[in-house]
């Protein structure tokens, strides 16, 4: 006769990984299985050439929350890592995100008030009520800001053309009138020093494991296994998309080895012009201040997504987010099916928020505080 489990972890992320390492503490037994061949989700790292490769493209671990770092911390080490991605438009090297580092290269301006007033200038001649996202853009941060270094890699990132984009994708856009080129505000920053996989197998330790195991495929087999569910993949998947389809936009990552001990200086570069089809390239020695004799880089390249790919990025806008409601409220309906993280709730999280996330639902259903 089969084990039989307190839960199914459908989903070996963050959001399941995080649930299932406190379950365990509180004697509850898990069964965590993923279509994948391994644990992790996109937060999945393989060693080439003595250098962890981020698999499913750049996790900076960064977060304001004290309660979510101490406990990665607790798990792993974390390195001093701290994001400074630059823009290369045709060559011409800027920082991100948009501070006085980037306006001095921009426009030879040297204070706060030069740059203030150039950029002032610019949004003037802007539309009163942005209607698409070119014009919201303009109205941010004026004409150059967006030609250079918002336009291109937004349109390869969507599949559009800004002005076929709504206004409400950048509702704002980080400006900083100080020389600092850390990209994130946030209090705590870093990267596990041995890569994300041993904090995988920390949250996942005493679990049993199934990969390359297709839920939705043997669904009443592995249904009849647990007590509970927790299910991190599609919410649409779940009920045949019943509703129909939500969209998503997919990734497309070209992995190579390079013979030389650095190609581009930088862990992330940003290619802002619409001509190269790829919006980044990662060399992933240099979140970890490798030293090795070779490199390993990434190119990034952002696709539509179809039934079948990796779904990455939802797309929020207003009528796939009237379709995601239809399916929550159907999920609201079930007694012994939870649904969470990134798939499940059609919601764009990052890290931090994803592990916050979890501690809400291990305190309403394992009765056990987090501190």
């Amino acid at each position: 006769m089969e084990k039989h489990y307190d839960y199914l972890l459908v989903g070996a992320g963050l959001y399941n990984g995080v649930f299932a390492y406190f379950a365990k503490k509180a004697g509850k037994s898990c069964l965590v299985i993923d279509k994948r061949a391994h644990l992790g989700g996109n937060i999945y790292c393989e060693e080439i050439e003595g250098i962890q490769v981020h698999k499913y493209g750049a996790h900076i671990f960064h977060t304001s929350d004290k309660r979510v770092w101490n406990f990665v911390n607790s798990l792993c080490e974390f390195n001093r890592y701290t994001n400074s991605p630059i823009a290369n438009y045709h060559g011409e090297i800027y920082n991100m995100p948009f501070n006085m580092n980037t306006f001095n290269k921009l426009w030879g301006v040297v204070t706060p008030a030069e740059a203030k007033a150039k950029i002032d200038s610019q949004r003037a001649l802007a539309a009163a009520e942005p209607k698409n996202l070119e014009e919201q853009a303009i109205s941010l941060v004026g004409d150059d800001i967006y030609r250079k270094l918002i336009k291109g890699y937004t349109e390869k990132q969507w599949g559009r053309d800004c002005k076929d984009l709504p206004a409400f994708i950048i509702k704002r856009l980080p400006v900083r009138f100080i020389y600092d080129n850390n990209y994130f505000n946030d209090k705590y920053q870093g990267i596990p020093e041995d890569g994300y996989n041993v904090l995988v197998e920390k949250l996942f330790e005493g679990c049993d494991v199934r990969l390359s195991c297709d839920f939705l495929a043997n669904r009443e087999e592995l249904t009849a296994l647990a007590d509970k569910i927790i299910y991190t993949g599609p919410i649409d998947a779940y009920y045949g998309y019943s509703e129909g389809e939500l969209s998503y936009r997919s990734l497309r990552f070209e992995t190579e080895t390079l013979d030389c001990k650095d190609y581009q200086g930088n862990a992330v570069v940003n290619y802002t012009d619409r001509e190269t089809p790829y919006t980044r390239i990662i060399e992933h020695k240099h979140f970890a201040f490798g030293t090795q004799e070779k490199t390993v880089i990434t190119r990034e390249y952002p696709s539509d997504w179809k039934q079948g790919m990796e779904p990455y990025y939802p797309v929020n806008d207003e009528k796939n987010q009237a379709l995601y409601q239809k399916y929550a409220e159907k999920a609201a309906g079930e007694k012994n099916v939870i649904f969470g993280g990134r798939l499940g709730e059609y919601k764009y999280y990052d890290m931090d928020k994803v592990i916050a996330s979890a501690f809400n639902l291990v305190e309403k259903e394992l009765h056990t505080t987090v501190s």
